[in-house]
């Protein structure tokens, strides 16, 4: 479903009635005398007391339990590119909207002036205390691996970059379930990724996680293959050995993920895919192809891109709300590809089951095929389903601090959030 808005009306929104798009709730009573001194002093300092003692015990004394910090440098913002820290803080306050809106989760937005790696973890690392996870978001690459990586090894709570992640764990629930339509294991398939940059990066890392063998990546130079000497650590994961031309990875293959730009692959290079391919050009707003010109090359593809107004919309928003729920509920110290690809499946899983009477009223009565393999953003039933899965996976992995953890009592007290 379309919505077009003009530029006036997206400044008027974020202007009035107060500037912005987020601000802070009271949780308790603040009304007395008594309540002042509960509250803050002298009351105050007995739960300090006790946290001194426990760290753990911040978790029931304070908000740390269900708090995200957005994080950002500026580096990547969306189709803008590197705006700043202070420019992104529209985004960056957009997403702690999506996060209280979709999955009950507080957040605050935080904008980092540091595009040294260094001084950025530094920063992090410093505020960390307060929050219960960590949510990176528009970190250009490649600084955003060596951040990500130092945060995950350093914090002792769920550190997430969303571009490099989110995008990896729908398109590979929308991966699940077009290789079941397409009748054919992914073991088998030969995926090719148009781009090298942190979104293809993790995608390509989790396709081979799910089982992919065969996968060909592109940057703006052409294939990655062994006899490049301008390859960075990160694109060498997936160095192919012969030097291929665009022509010769899209013979053949299967699916191809566009994370690049318009007009990086064409409709010639479509017709050279198998006859029903899968075809995700996710740049955004504009995809390197659009679904109609997919369709006159291939017209038994199968295609998702990054917009609302087509079918089967890559959005993110179907996943980190509800995967920072799970971890923040069992207290995780990370999220680790068992807890991510928890996620993929609960949302392959999701598209499957009949949509509710309220979606119909809004969306038609969608039904699990070729124009539908992942759920609508608003579809609610995606807390109960994400959240359960990442919280139970972050039990048996080990990596939560709740030890005792009942997944049905969980799954009825996130369908009573609702």
């Amino acid at each position: 479903m379309s919505v077009k808005v003009t530029k006036q009306e997206a400044l008027d929104y974020h202007k009035s009635p107060n500037p912005g798009k987020v601000a802070i709730a009271t949780t308790t009573e603040l009304e007395t005398q008594r309540d002042l001194s509960l509250a803050y002093s002298p009351g105050v300092a007995f739960p300090c007391e006790e946290i001194k003692k426990d760290p753990k015990l911040a978790y029931e004394y304070t908000a740390k339990s269900n708090l995200v910090a957005v994080v950002s440098n500026g580096t990547a913002v969306l189709g803008l590119g590197d705006i700043g820290a202070l420019a992104s803080k529209p985004v960056m306050e957009g997403k702690a909207v999506l996060f209280k809106k979709f999955a009950a989760v507080d957040s605050f937005d935080i904008e980092v002036d540091a595009t040294d790696v260094d001084k950025f973890c530094e920063a992090v690392k410093a505020i960390s205390p307060t929050f219960g996870g960590i949510n990176l978001e528009d970190i250009k690459a490649p600084e955003c691996f060596e951040i990500e990586k130092r945060l995950i090894e350093e914090l002792n709570i769920p550190v997430m970059h969303d571009d490099q992640h989110g995008t990896a764990i729908i398109t590979t629930a929308a991966l699940i379930n077009a290789s079941e339509m397409m009748n054919k294991a992914v073991e088998d398939m030969k995926v090719v990724v148009v781009g090298a940059g942190a979104s293809a990066i993790a995608c390509s890392t989790m396709y081979k996680e799910l089982g992919v063998k065969t996968l060909i990546m592109c940057d703006s130079k052409g294939v990655i293959h062994k006899g490049r000497k301008d390859l960075n650590k990160y694109k060498k994961d997936f160095v192919v050995e012969e030097a291929l031309s665009l022509e010769e990875a899209f013979t053949g293959a299967d699916m191809v993920l566009g994370l690049s730009r318009p007009g990086t692959f064409t409709k010639e290079h479509i017709a050279l895919m198998n006859e029903e391919p899968i075809v995700f050009t996710l740049a955004n707003p504009t995809p390197e192809l659009f679904p109609d010109e997919v369709k006159e090359a291939r017209p038994k593809a199968i295609v998702g891109t990054g917009r609302s107004d087509f079918p089967n919309q890559v959005n993110n928003v179907l996943g980190f709300p509800f995967i920072f729920r799970g971890a923040l509920d069992v207290k995780t110290r990370k999220i680790n590809m068992t807890m991510k690809m928890a996620a993929a499946k609960a949302i392959a899983n999701l598209a499957r089951q009949p949509l509710t009477d309220e979606l119909k009223e809004s969306f038609g009565d969608l039904t699990y095929g070729r124009e539908y393999i992942i759920p609508i953003p608003f579809d609610k039933r995606l807390m109960v389903e994400v959240s359960s899965a990442v919280a139970n996976a972050a039990v048996q992995t080990g990596v939560a601090r709740v030890k005792e953890f009942d997944l049905e009592a969980y799954r009825k007290n996130l369908a009573a959030m609702i």
